[in-house]
């Protein structure tokens, strides 16, 4: 049965769901390889790359200067243990490269598809509007892995050549074996990893709103920026709790002795709500907006 038979008569192939699954899946293929194959996305996952070996580097060569054992939090353990060098370096991107460079991701993942013209061409592929959505914010979620695993790969591999790793010493002051202290830095770098699915999910409804790709990023990165700058404002402490980067550093809680599990699934739920609430807010625009480029 033709696609005009199908319009006319309301049948659907007997072969649709397989054709409607293998359209997904090829949109899923091409969109990973879209962007995370894109010169520029490429760019940015290297400038990442680089913050832990810049820093390794530095604090290798400072290391006899005097200043050892100085510096920001975590900084100052890198040189005694190079695990740390994967904590210090997620410490110093996420406040604000890590929202840049994911902000860049998401806000272009409708919006570029839209000011190319290419986007009406890729509704056209029988996976529905709400899907092609869900495969774009897949596309947006490997992206925002790729940018902290690859921050964790080198700053593990860079402190690991410079400063060995050992058992890791926690906040409190207590080592606790070699396997445990990667599980350990394993969770954090997990955590940060999932602390950006709300800013994700952000980036994706602004990219829905406009045809500029370059108004949905700054808009992205305006989102992280103001939600900082009142988290440190007492004066509206009541919404801290649910502000989107209140919780990114609740990472430390993996450090203590006993992490406690409600600091880090509160910070997770937050993520989840933002993830709900933005998410929604991108389906609901782009499934009902008139797409003419």
């Amino acid at each position: 049965m033709s696609l005009v038979d199908t319009a006319a008569t309301g049948a659907a192939p007997a072969d649709a769901p397989v054709r409607y699954r293998g359209a997904t899946a090829r949109l899923v293929r091409s969109e990973l390889a879209l962007v995370l194959g894109r010169r520029r996305n490429i760019v940015l996952l290297v400038g990442l790359a680089l913050v832990p070996l810049l820093l390794g580097v530095v604090l290798y060569l400072a290391q006899d200067a005097g200043l050892a054992g100085q510096g920001p939090p975590f900084v100052a353990r890198v040189t005694g243990n190079g695990l740390f060098l994967v904590v210090a370096s997620l410490f110093l991107c996420t406040p604000f490269l890590l929202p840049l460079t994911i902000g860049i991701a998401s806000g272009d993942a409708i919006a570029g598809e839209a000011s190319t013209g290419t986007l009406r061409y890729l509704l056209v592929v029988p996976v529905g509007r709400g899907r092609l959505l869900a495969v774009k914010a897949l596309g947006a979620l490997a992206f925002a892995a790729a940018s902290v695993l690859g921050i964790a790969v080198v700053g593990l591999v860079t402190g690991a050549a410079l400063f060995g790793i050992d058992d890791l010493t926690l906040l409190s002051g207590t080592t606790v074996p070699l396997a445990d202290g990667v599980l350990r830095v394993a969770g954090v770098v997990a955590y940060v990893g999932l602390s950006m699915t709300g800013l994700v999910a952000v980036g994706l409804f602004f990219s829905t709103l406009t045809e500029v790709p370059v108004g949905a990023m700054a808009a992205t990165v305006v989102v992280a920026v103001v939600s900082s700058v009142l988290d440190q404002l007492p004066q509206v402490a009541v919404i801290h709790p649910a502000l989107l980067t209140h919780h990114w550093f609740d990472f430390a809680e993996m450090l203590r002795v006993v992490p406690s599990a409600d600091v880090l699934a509160q910070g997770l739920a937050v993520q989840a709500g933002w993830v709900v609430v933005f998410g929604t807010l991108a389906w609901a625009r782009f499934t009902t907006a008139d797409v003419s480029s």
